[in-house]
């Protein structure tokens, strides 16, 4: 999750919805809720510490998959199963299940990581805090779904709408949310979930309810190749991406909706007295707006375009008198595409979580990042992510970290926005 500066200009708070929340977190049952969670550190550390041991590396969660849904069985869920993907679902019912035609309230975290399956997972405790690649993100969320799973089963407490409990897969890099989107095609949750909240990492001061959208592109150019010196001339695949990025690069942008492009890897070649028989280069391009992505995207492709009409004018001059060939060809590979989105103005969603951290007096700043969030936003539905509570650093690193400082007012605020969400009863 990659959040941006936070939004502005949000709605005021419908006074009923501030009432629902204060109601509910005044009920003896969600005390006795509160008091059980603040119990369960041990129990939640076992949980994260297993799971971060299981490597869950892009395309490869199954071992991960089977963990969760063990433990999916262990608290008490329904109906556990995996789908064609690997995501993993468990329900607890809701007393108006029959008469709400089966809508849920859906609580989803991602079960991958973007490390190599042969990264060394030196998971360890001290103190409060747990080391190790994937304790946070998403070791967090994932035990932080489990944590509400748990307490569901142990304290009796009354929702209208159905929970389903989702572990899904392919959320980092080049997965490009590929367990949230057969999630939402396929007919049987698309048009049952009616909520979507989205558990990344840890923390409690953030409300993600903007899909930032990204496109990712490899471009990949070949020639002939050929020696620095007797085949000079020869077109130079290395000199066609420096030509388009120098095109591309002084493309404007505009500062609202805000956009960004990035060219972040580039390879090619084979030696220095070498003219490469193909270069390529990975382009990033963000933003809220799908327009502008489309907008640069085409920009992206002239720029390749003219670099390589250049280059291969340049070549034949050089080949008219030294007679080399001067073929080259370009190739753009889509491997990534994350939809933009955003919640119409005053969603029932972020209404009821900026009343729940009303509640708890907590302070949290509505941002736009890259989350699962992304996919349902982008059809239209309400959804939003936020952290699993306590706090991290490292991600994506082999020293990250997770301190669980504070993750007991984050379960609170999960649980709460879960209940107000499905309509709790007396």
């Amino acid at each position: 999750m990659s959040p941006t500066p936070p939004r502005a200009n949000l709605p005021d708070l419908a006074p009923a919805i501030l009432h629902d929340v204060a109601r509910l977190a005044a009920s003896p049952e969600v005390r006795s809720a509160f008091n059980w969670l603040r119990t369960q550190e041990p129990q939640l550390a076992q949980w994260q510490m297993e799971m971060a041991r299981i490597a869950a590396p892009p395309f490869g969660e199954s071992a991960r998959a089977v963990w969760l849904a063990e433990r999916f069985r262990q608290v008490g869920l329904d109906d556990v199963r995996t789908d064609d993907v690997g995501n993993v679902f468990g329900k607890h019912p809701g007393f108006a299940e029959a008469g709400f035609g089966q809508r849920y309230v859906a609580l989803s975290a991602h079960i991958d990581t973007v490390f190599p399956a042969n990264t060394p997972l030196n998971i360890r405790q001290q103190g409060s805090r747990l080391y190790g690649p994937g304790v946070s993100d998403n070791g967090a969320g994932v035990t932080a779904m489990l944590a509400i799973a748990a307490l569901l089963r142990t304290v009796r407490l009354r929702h209208a709408l159905p929970f389903v409990f989702i572990g899904n897969v392919g959320e980092e890099g080049e997965g490009d949310l590929r367990g949230m989107r057969h999630i939402f095609s396929t007919p049987r949750w698309k048009d049952s979930i009616a909520y979507t909240v989205v558990l990344d990492g840890a923390g409690a001061d953030t409300i993600v309810a903007e899909a930032l959208g990204s496109r990712r592109f490899e471009v990949i150019v070949r020639g002939p190749g050929g020696h620095s010196w007797s085949d000079f001339g020869a077109p130079n695949p290395v000199v066609i991406l420096a030509r388009a990025i120098h095109t591309f690069a002084s493309t404007p942008l505009p500062s609202a909706p805000k956009t960004t492009f990035n060219i972040g890897v580039i390879r090619g070649g084979t030696s220095v007295n070498s003219i490469p028989e193909s270069a390529s280069m990975k382009v990033d391009i963000r933003s809220t707006s799908m327009s502008e992505m489309e907008r640069l995207e085409q920009t992206l492709r002239l720029a390749l375009n003219q670099a390589v009409e250049e280059e291969t004018l340049t070549a034949e001059m050089r080949s008219s008198l030294q007679r080399r060939p001067s073929g080259v060809h370009c190739e753009v590979v889509p491997i990534g595409n994350r939809p933009a989105g955003e919640l119409a103005t005053g969603a029932r969603i972020v209404q009821v979580i900026r009343a729940v951290d009303a509640q708890l007096n907590n302070a949290a700043q509505v941002q736009r990042a890259s989350t699962d969030a992304n996919i349902p936003l982008s059809m239209g539905f309400e959804a939003i992510a936020m952290g699993g509570g306590g706090s991290g650093g490292g991600a994506h690193t082999l020293q990250e970290w997770f301190d669980s400082n504070g993750r007991e007012l984050g379960l609170k605020r999960i649980l709460l926005t879960m209940l107000a969400l499905a309509g709790a009863g007396e």
